[in-house]
């Protein structure tokens, strides 16, 4: 839908990409999205994390005359892109809860007054009548809605207060808008289209791989042992760790530190002083690990996170993408590592059967679940069966831990049979436990006060042991022969296409490392060095100086590391070692006003080596 079509000339997108943000090119996937911007037209981009969405709006902000206005969800968000884009020398400021009245009133001095070009602002701010009266009376070019999954009730974190948006488009009819997101699949993409923009939109899918994160999941054997292991072979490096609860971010922050790691309990239930603390020492020292529930993590974009590692199940693959996504955002090598078990969608089931929500949204998200489920007992590539699900169709990635390890498959459908023969002949009531209990002949009180040590099935499964069957059951539930049933307490019950199986006229492959559950393997690989590693010892030295410098900087500043230069930056200023100010400017990542702001600190720390 094309709003206005002034025509700009094209060669000041390429002058600002490279004096205001010192890049060369764009990315793959963003000129197109800056084309759309600059062309007037409603533009949706889903872009991967670390695919550079900001430039696709922070470039047409800057080339468009007027003010840019830009809605993000998070305080934390707001202020490290505005920190980014001041030190770039863009004039760019937010107003936002975070900040005092004076300094609002200030920022908005500043954009009445004509000096700013882009304005951040949280939906419930911008949406009240006095500020959207306020906006209409000055000349805006564009306006950018961050996080558009958040509007949509298919989304994975939908936000009431974001609904209000769809007003956007009525109040200002004349202005092209712009959505962004990392995580939205065809039914939410399409949520997105109607609600903001009507129905009309241009919409850009630049794809959803990252390919240079390792995905692993594996059984829970007792997680916390698991975690500390994982991350023991990855000492030095900065992490996320997700628990579902407060009292899980504690327990595990708390075993990792008696491991000898440096890690922090972030949730809701903290301070704001202390949160900011936590948040603080996360995005600017080496090292530390955050051990958090959902609250940590959007609008958090510290580049080198190596890691990231889910000790609970995730609600949906939407959420377990985005989370994820947090790891290697500078491009290089990052880890994914998630730990379930049945429990975990026992409980994920009820919080679907126990919301508000209506009988269409559970159902999709009942639908999202078993998506998710179904990647984690994957028997092939992970990520081909991850992409699938957004629309993108790939070949085995071989960084996934079943492309690296395959497993053996065996013909389960007799094992299987015998699940789905007691689940039935039980009454289809009772949870994993009990099932296996009475495949092993074991005659708890619970089994004989219903008689079930009566049955015909009772003991058939002796010859195996409990994890063996509890493993066995998982799979049946992910493929889809058994369900969880959330109204009976989580009791099991077969599904059309279990009752095909014990028919003979479904099968069931298993793998032969499946029925080895309970035993906790080591991951078997080595943790990957990022490409510094590639630096003599004397460039490693001076990288170390260059991070010093960085930080002192920062520090001064009150911003996070990488607001002033990326790693990347960094690890090229020590691989080249520029002499001049000239030479440093042609370094990838470093644009006019910060090659004024910085050059002259980091070309003396250089000189001095």
């Amino acid at each position: 839908m094309t709003i206005q079509a002034d025509p700009i000339p094209a060669d000041n997108k390429h002058e600002i990409l490279r004096d205001v943000f010192g890049f060369d090119g764009f990315r793959r996937g963003q000129e197109a999205v800056v084309d759309d911007l600059l062309a007037g037209r409603h533009t949706l981009a889903v872009m991967p994390t670390g695919a550079g969405k900001s430039l696709c709006f922070q470039v047409p902000a800057l080339v468009r005359s007027g003010l840019t206005v830009v809605v993000s969800p998070l305080v934390a968000l707001m202020e490290n892109q505005v920190a980014a884009l001041q030190l770039a020398g863009v004039a760019a400021v937010t107003i936002n809860s975070g900040r005092s009245r004076q300094d609002n009133v200030d920022a908005w001095l500043r954009v009445r007054d004509g000096d700013v070009s882009l304005l951040y602002m949280s939906p419930e701010r911008l949406m009240t009548d006095r500020m959207l009266q306020a906006l209409a009376a000055l000349p805006i070019g564009l306006i950018v809605v961050d996080e558009s999954h958040c509007i949509s009730q298919w989304g994975h974190s939908f936000r009431p207060e974001y609904r209000d948006l769809a007003q956007l488009r009525v109040r200002f009819p004349d202005i092209p808008i712009g959505a962004f997101t990392a995580t939205a699949d065809a039914e939410t993409r399409a949520d997105i289209v109607d609600r903001l923009f009507g129905g009309a939109a241009e919409v850009h899918v630049a794809g959803f791989d990252r390919p240079n994160i390792r995905l692993g999941i594996d059984v829970k054997a007792g997680v916390e042992k698991q975690v500390a292991a994982f991350v023991a072979e990855r000492q030095g490096q900065s992490g996320i760790v997700y628990c579902l609860s407060r009292k899980g971010t504690e327990d595990m922050a708390q075993a990792l530190r008696d491991a000898g790691h440096n890690a922090l309990a972030y949730h809701a239930g903290l301070d704001s002083e202390t949160k900011a603390r936590w948040l603080d020492r996360f995005m600017t020292e080496p090292g530390i690990i955050v051990v958090a529930t959902i609250a940590f993590g959007m609008g958090i974009d510290k580049p080198d996170v190596r890691f990231v590692v889910h000790a609970d199940l995730p609600a949906t693959i939407e959420a377990y993408y985005q989370e994820i996504g947090r790891a290697g955002r500078d491009g290089e090598p990052a880890d994914a590592q998630l730990f379930f078990g049945l429990n975990d969608i026992r409980m994920r089931r009820q919080f679907i059967e126990d919301s508000d929500a209506d009988d269409a949204v559970k159902r999709i998200e009942r639908r999202r679940l078993d998506s998710l489920v179904g990647l984690c007992e994957a028997v092939s590539c992970r990520r081909v069966m991850l992409l699938h699900y957004f629309g993108e169709e790939s070949g085995p990635c071989g960084n996934c831990d079943i492309c690296q390890n395959p497993p053996t498959l065996i013909d389960g459908t007799d094992l299987g049979q015998k699940v789905v023969s007691t689940v039935l002949r039980t009454g289809e009531r009772f949870g994993a436990v009990h099932i296996a209990d009475s495949l092993l002949g074991k005659a708890t009180p619970k089994i004989v006060q219903f008689g079930h040590d009566q049955l015909s099935t009772f003991g058939i499964g002796a010859d195996r042991k409990m994890a063996e069957w509890r493993a066995i059951i998982r799979q049946l539930v992910a493929a889809g022969f058994l369900e969880i049933n959330a109204d009976r307490f989580g009791g099991l019950t077969v599904t059309p296409r279990g009752q095909a199986l014990l028919k003979g006229a479904d099968t069931l492959q298993l793998s032969t490392d499946i029925l080895k559950a309970g035993k906790g393997e080591k991951s078997s690989r080595k943790s990957r060095k990022p490409s510094e590693a590639a630096l003599d010892d004397e460039g490693q030295e001076l990288l170390q100086a260059l991070k010093e410098v960085r930080l002192s900087l920062a520090r001064a500043r009150g911003v996070p590391p990488y607001v002033i230069f990326h790693d990347a930056t960094l690890i090229e200023l020590a691989s080249r070692r520029p002499a001049d100010m000239q030479t440093f400017g042609e370094i990838h990542g470093v644009g006019a006003s910060k090659l004024e702001k910085f050059g002259a600190a980091f070309l003396t720390a250089i000189a001095a080596r």
